[in-house]
């Protein structure tokens, strides 16, 4: 069985040694869509974040709204809250959830250069966001490559993560923001 010291959210899973078995995986190693019918129903929310750099005049020419796709900003924002709500149908193992709230914003840093996105998702139900979130940041940055690849084939999609996530049996985290106090 593959083990891993990460809480587990099915106790069902857990193995008898000092470790926590991957809720994903059956007793055979084999993959499993986690049962989550005994979690009680709480308020969730997840914050992710992600970047895609440019070459300057790439991000101006965005910026000026002069692109032959049109809005690049304002589809790559609707692009990022439609994948929020189809994680379960790209993701395999995740669960169809009621989203009650998904916020996209993306904003243009010269120092990058390029643009800071951000997802905010949140749902009331028995298991978390997290992949509703991160998946909102990621299609949102594939949807702005896609909108300007005819101006740069060399931009950078990167540092996409979870900063935040509220609700559940393990409560509030928040990402340190000192890489080496990561646990």
């Amino acid at each position: 069985m593959i083990s891993s010291n990460l809480p587990s959210d099915n106790p069902s899973n857990n193995s008898s040694d000092d470790f926590l078995a991957l809720t994903h995986l059956d007793a055979q190693g084999q993959a499993q869509m986690v049962d989550v019918s005994a979690k009680e129903v709480s308020v969730r929310q997840a914050v992710a974040t992600g970047t895609i750099t440019m070459q300057p005049a790439t991000l101006a020419a965005i910026q000026s709204g002069n692109l032959p796709k049109g809005d690049v900003i304002g589809t790559a924002r609707l692009a990022g809250i439609m994948a929020a709500k189809q994680t379960a149908t790209l993701i395999p193992l995740c669960h169809p959830l009621p989203l009650k709230k998904i916020e996209v914003s993306i904003e243009p840093d010269a120092l990058l250069p390029g643009y800071r996105i951000q997802a905010t998702v949140k749902t009331k139900s028995e298991t978390g966001v997290e992949m509703e979130a991160l998946t909102a940041v990621s299609i949102a940055a594939l949807t702005l490559y896609d909108m300007a690849k005819a101006l740069e084939k060399s931009m950078c999609i990167g540092d996409i993560q979870l900063l935040e996530k509220i609700g559940g049996k393990s409560g509030h985290w928040q990402k340190p923001t000192d890489r080496h106090s990561l646990q």
